[in-house]
């Protein structure tokens, strides 16, 4: 089934949680570890993550340092592949642009096509950590807009040379794409952001995930925006607990999201990371309530090393 499908055939209060695929070198048991913590919640789905290369400088047997692509954390279709098989809860992984080219794009939804996992995550993905700005890669999008028309051909039967597939199988996929209820950085303004998100609707999008945020009344301002603009679509809000006290500035900093200023305040007070992780369960448990008494569907966790504080939110609220 499809997210909003998932969605309109829930009728008690769902949640979804996204993973990262394993570093490098490392095993996929502890990722396991993780989901089994929070599948007795019986989520709707999760997300998988997917991660560019990045330009890193190794050192060479003669003293020296070379400067080479790596990507840290692979393979992100193999562990959807894993999660769906072992778990029988729909993966979803993240397609991005970011690192990736339109030919490795269209290796990755052959796979995916050929192993079942029809829901997609369409993103543009961050840019290069040795870049100023987005840069796409050589032969590669630069808009998620430019990779859903991609997925949108190849639901359609058709390569990127154009070329007619002599067999279509499997489900067409149905993805979702990303909306900012705090604008996106790169945006001028909320006005032009909700128009560019709708055009991504009217161009297939299923269903919208939301940037994080805390504080709920900017998450029903945003539905409100959409819905006043064509928007009909799901809007499903996405909730991070904070678990150390660093995160009260590298999140603005990083992902440009404001902190209310009582959360602040209860943070200021924290003297370690113990405190300030259940001051996180706490103000992110009153903000999933709160959205489920506002008759939200399923509301969808950052759980990236947060897996303990998000059991907790879940077994409180569902």
């Amino acid at each position: 089934m499809t997210i909003p499908q998932l969605l309109d055939s829930r009728t008690s209060p769902a949640f979804s949680f996204e993973v990262l695929p394993p570093l490098k070198g490392r095993g996929i048991s502890q990722l396991f570890g993780n989901v089994d913590k929070l599948r007795e919640f019986d989520p709707l789905y999760i997300n998988i993550t997917t991660h560019r290369s990045e330009m890193v400088y190794k050192s060479t047997p003669d003293g020296l340092y070379q400067r080479v692509s790596e990507r840290s954390r692979p393979g992100t279709v193999a562990v959807a592949a894993a999660l769906q098989q072992r778990y029988a809860i729909p993966a979803v992984p993240h397609i991005i642009c970011s690192g990736y080219s339109k030919v490795e794009t269209e290796y990755a939804l052959i796979d995916l096509n050929f192993l079942g996992i029809t829901n997609l995550l369409i993103l543009r993905g961050d840019k290069a950590k040795h870049d100023s700005r987005f840069i796409p890669n050589e032969n590669g999008h630069a808009h998620a807009s430019e990779l859903q028309k991609q997925v949108n051909e190849f639901n359609r039967g058709y390569f990127l040379d154009g070329t007619k597939m002599d067999i279509v199988t499997g489900e067409p996929f149905s993805y979702g794409v990303a909306g900012y209820p705090e604008k996106h950085e790169e945006a001028p303004n909320i006005d032009l952001d909700l128009r560019w998100l709708k055009a991504k609707v009217d161009a297939g999008a299923d269903y919208i995930v939301t940037q994080m945020f805390f504080d709920n009344a900017k998450y029903y301002e945003f539905v409100d925006r959409c819905r006043a603009i064509g928007i009909n679509v799901p809007v499903i809000p996405g909730l991070k607990p904070i678990i150390n006290l660093n995160q009260l500035t590298l999140l603005p900093k990083v992902f440009k999201v404001d902190i209310p200023t009582d959360l602040a305040n209860e943070l200021f007070r924290c003297t370690d990371d113990v405190q300030a992780k259940q001051i996180g369960v706490e103000w992110c448990a009153m903000q999933a309530a709160d959205l489920y008494a506002h008759g939200v569907k399923s509301i969808h966790f950052y759980s990236h090393n947060a897996t303990h504080s998000v059991r907790q939110i879940v077994s409180r609220v569902l």
